[in-house]
Formats: C-alpha cells, sequence, structure tokens
C-alpha cells in the first residue's frame, strides 16, 4: 500500500544535503532532504529525547583510498562521514544509545556488469562503521536500480523515502 508524505508542507522548504555532505539539526519542525541517491549512501540518525536528527549522503566508502580528500571532506566517505555525522551528533546532547539509524540507496546503476559494486562496497562500509560505533540500522531501502529522494522529519523521526512514484516510510 502506498502512503503519501502527507506532512511535507510546501511553504517549509526541507533543508538540503548534497553529495558529499552532511547537516545536523536540532529543530523540531526541520526536514532534512538528500536527492539523487544511486550508488551513495544516504543515512539518517535521529535522537528523539534529545532532538537531534542528522543525515548524510555518502559518496565513496572507504577514505583509505583519499586520505587528504577525506581530511577535507570527511562526507564524501561511508567511513569518515558516518563519524563525522555522530560526532556533530553528540556536541548537540544525542546520545549513542538513543540514536536511530537508517540507510538508503547503494544501488547499482552505471555499472551493469558489476565490476566496481560502489552501492554494495558503500552498504558494506556503513554495516563496518555502525557495527564498531556500536549503533544498529533499524531501518533501510537498500540496493536495487531505483534513484531515491530520503526525509528526515524532526517533528517525528520518521525517515521517509520518494522514489519514482512511490513514497514510504523506512
Amino acid at each position: 500500500m502506498m502512503s503519501t508524505i502527507h506532512f511535507l508542507d510546501p511553504s517549509r522548504a526541507p533543508v538540503s544535503v548534497g553529495i558529499s555532505d552532511f547537516k545536523v539539526v536540532n529543530q523540531p519542525g526541520a526536514i532534512l532532504a538528500t536527492h539523487s541517491l544511486g550508488s551513495c549512501l544516504g543515512v539518517t540518525a535521529f535522537d528523539a529525547e534529545a532532538m537531534v536528527g542528522g543525515m548524510l549522503h555518502c559518496l565513496l566508502p572507504d577514505s583509505k583510498t583519499s586520505p587528504d580528500r577525506a581530511r577535507q571532506r570527511p562526507a564524501m566517505f561511508v567511513d569518515t562521514g558516518i563519524e563525522a555525522l555522530l560526532n556533530a551528533m553528540y556536541e548537540q546532547g544525542a546520545q549513542r544509545r538513543r540514536i536511530v539509524i537508517k540507510l538508503a540507496g547503494a544501488g547499482q546503476f552505471l555499472d551493469k556488469q558489476g565490476h566496481f559494486r560502489i552501492g554494495d562496497k558503500n552498504y558494506a562500509a556503513a554495516r563496518k562503521s555502525l557495527w564498531k560505533s556500536n549503533l544498529l540500522i533499524r531501518g533501510e531501502d537498500c540496493g536495487g536500480s531505483k534513484p531515491r529522494t530520503m526525509y528526515l522529519f524532526m517533528a517525528t523521526g520518521e525517515t521517509w523515502i520518494r522514489s519514482m512514484s512511490e513514497e514510504y516510510s523506512i
């Protein structure tokens, strides 16, 4: 059954999270959004008690491939991006034990033969980084070949996906 993002208020623009970027907010009415999740990985993190949430849009799995770029733009890589997102949330009062993590994207698009498998590598890197941080994934919509837009609604802590003509919560 298809649902509708009934609480997406057209008069209030979502805070946009670009590729290789992350944002952390603590405003209850804020909406975070990232677009064009293909092989890239989108991560939402939310602490309901502290009312702190964040979103990350990672391009590549492992910062070891380009340490200089990782220092300049940690959100470009899954491993350093998750660490940067969590640290920014902790600075605003979030606590590890209360954070809910959700993932989207990590698909396979241009590499039909499966040579590079960037989406799969991004997903594996996220699972490894989150495991090291002692955090579990509570919801996901990963893999396949459909583009996704990901939203985090701070009022409810819900993560919604818009893909093609579908909208659903994860």
